[in-house]
């Protein structure tokens, strides 16, 4: 897997802090911009955070290149809906070298990859038969697997990152995305760490919202998240 930060909102804190402060101020955004230091704009966000008012958070955007992941990642990832998405195409791209995912569970279990490692690469070989004959890639894609690597591009504001961090980055969500979010978040916390302080799951900084379903790791992840 690999993950760049294409681009994010010039100064992010700072223009989600003049957005955040126009609501209360009688004053324009350049007067607001004046009096905004670093260390009152990270304490603004805090206190937004804090309150919930993070209607602001909308107004910085973030946006991601990802490789080398399964369709079985993205298929989820799409479910995110307020974001924005533009993936490699399986009907205009012909995948003839055909790269794909296996799970961790598997690569513990050789015989089992073996068997699946198998059963990838015969799709693979019936695919290239079938562009060979003429078949369509729209039509010959059909036989791919959830295990195809496939690349994406993602732009998330950060309310929306807030959210999706909330939810991928407990150890109750599936590995792959679990792995692709901790990539995320490590890398917009290095632009705006006041944006995503406290940030991760939801047990980082309150009680686990899973209940009975919580993976019992409450210190661990704690600890991780902080250092993260």
């Amino acid at each position: 897997m690999r993950v760049i930060m294409l681009q994010h909102t010039q100064d992010p804190e700072h223009v989600v802090a003049q957005a955040a402060k126009l609501c209360y101020s009688a004053v324009g955004v350049e007067a607001i911009a004046e009096k905004l230091t670093p260390e009152k704009t990270a304490g603004f966000i805090q206190k937004l955070a804090d309150m919930g008012h993070v209607s602001a958070f909308e107004h910085a955007a973030f946006t991601f290149g990802i490789e080398g992941v399964s369709r079985a990642l993205t298929h989820q990832l799409v479910r995110h809906r307020l974001a924005s998405f533009s993936q490699q195409s399986q009907r205009y791209v012909s995948l003839k070298e055909f790269p794909y995912v296996c799970p961790p569970s598997l690569q513990a279990q050789p015989e089992l990859k073996i068997k699946f490692d198998r059963a990838v690469q015969e799709l693979g070989k019936t695919y290239t038969e079938l562009l060979d004959a003429g078949i369509p890639a729209e039509d010959a894609r059909y036989l791919l697997p959830n295990a195809c690597e496939t690349k994406i591009v993602v732009t998330m504001n950060a309310r929306e990152l807030r959210h999706f961090f909330l939810l991928r980055c407990c150890n109750r969500a599936q590995w792959e995305i679990h792995d692709l979010a901790d990539r995320m978040l490590t890398l917009v916390k290095q632009v705006a760490p006041a944006l995503f302080a406290q940030t991760g799951p939801g047990c980082a900084a309150g009680p686990c919202p899973e209940g009975k379903m919580s993976c019992g790791n409450l210190a661990d992840v704690r600890e991780k998240y902080q250092k993260l």
